[in-house]
């Protein structure tokens, strides 16, 4: 120290060299602790969804699928399609003396080609139906105690998988519009993240309110540093 002015530090001898300090880091840093709850409930996971690549430690707290209401547009359009084929074969080849007796008569294998090729029509729709269930109800949103995973089913053979970490969520939001929204219970809900701005959205979600509450809590959790969905 300079002893005329305590605030500047004492000059270097000339010719000595300044000290260094050098600190070694560990090669292999010490890893998080991760509880035995956490664990149990991460085999859990892993157990009851194993499509899912979830971390070391990483459980599911809420699985959101979609409302069931979406399902009656489908069906609907299946009913609709299998009544109508139904109605034309009635029509067409039942009705005595009408346009379809005057063709039917004059070739007798017509009437049992027609029945096929309706039939087909029918077993196809009904197939489309069941193909577009099975794709309308793949499509789930995972909230785990690390990130937000969800599973987009565009068709019976193409998928992808969407995961941000909480961390990066900025704002989550639902919209409910209409009035069978709101007697229904069901919406859309909206989440947005930070730097690239990218936004994740899902339809027809169940209680939608509720389940923006569960993700904006895990959220606020996970960025203070507390447990995420540990009871």
């Amino acid at each position: 120290m300079n002893p005329q002015d305590p605030n500047q530090p004492a000059s270097q001898p000339a010719g000595q060299q300044p000290q260094a300090v050098y600190v070694t880091r560990s090669m292999n840093p010490q890893q998080q602790q991760i509880s035995e709850a956490a664990m149990a409930r991460h085999k859990e996971s892993l157990q009851k969804y194993p499509e899912l690549n979830l971390s070391k430690g990483e459980y599911i707290v809420s699985a959101t699928k979609r409302h069931p209401i979406g399902l009656f547009q489908i069906w609907f359009g299946v009913i609709l399609a299998i009544a109508l084929l139904i109605g034309f074969l009635v029509f067409f080849l039942a009705d005595p003396g009408g346009a379809g007796s005057s063709i039917t008569s004059s070739n007798s294998e017509i009437k049992p080609l027609i029945a096929i090729i309706l039939l087909v029509i029918c077993i196809l729709a009904l197939a489309g139906g069941m193909v577009g269930t099975y794709v309308y109800q793949k499509n789930t949103f995972y909230l785990t105690n690390e990130s937000v995973i969800q599973n987009i089913q565009i068709s019976l053979f193409n998928k992808r998988e969407q995961t941000v970490s909480l961390e990066n969520i900025e704002d989550a939001s639902y919209l409910q519009t209409g009035l069978l929204t709101h007697i229904f219970n069901f919406g859309s809900i909206r989440l947005s993240t930070e730097g690239e701005e990218t936004t994740y959205r899902m339809n027809y979600v169940s209680n939608p309110k509720q389940q923006i509450a569960i993700l904006n809590n895990a959220v606020e959790a996970f960025k203070n540093g507390c447990p995420v969905g540990e009871e």
